[in-house]
């Protein structure tokens, strides 16, 4: 499916799907984010999209050790846990800098850091991994 979106003003947005327009509206409070759709109103929670990908694979809750791996070539910045630490889903684990930014890569699942295989300033590649958390 195509969808044609425009911002057309401050919090508004314009989506064109199948030959019909909607027009979203946000508002947001100071703990809440709401969008309008029609007369309809949605509660919305932002998450970082980078941890859609273990909730999608279905591996994020899944039993049993779990790798991290280096989703793109770049150099190791920092590593934030040591091993044995206890960790939560999506907690920051390694640092990795690729195209002068640095994206830190996240646990796939909650539990204990078994085995660290990042070193600061070593080079990897996608698919390289990087720790194993049980």
């Amino acid at each position: 499916m195509v969808v044609d979106a425009v911002l057309a003003r401050p919090d508004v947005l314009s989506l064109l799907i199948e030959g019909h327009s909607y027009e979203i509206k946000r508002e947001q409070t100071a703990n809440d984010l709401h969008l309008w759709v029609g007369s309809s109103r949605f509660a919305v929670e932002l998450r970082d999209p980078r941890s859609l990908r273990s909730r999608r694979d279905g591996t994020g809750d899944a039993a049993g050790p779990k790798k991290l791996v280096c989703p793109m070539p770049g150099k190791i910045v920092r590593v934030l846990v040591t091993e044995q630490s206890e960790v939560e889903a999506g907690q920051g684990i390694v640092v990795v800098e690729a195209m002068k930014m640095q994206n830190e890569i996240k646990s796939p699942k909650k539990g204990v850091v078994q085995k660290i295989l990042a070193v600061p300033g070593a080079s990897v590649n996608a698919g390289d991994v990087l720790a194993i958390v049980e």
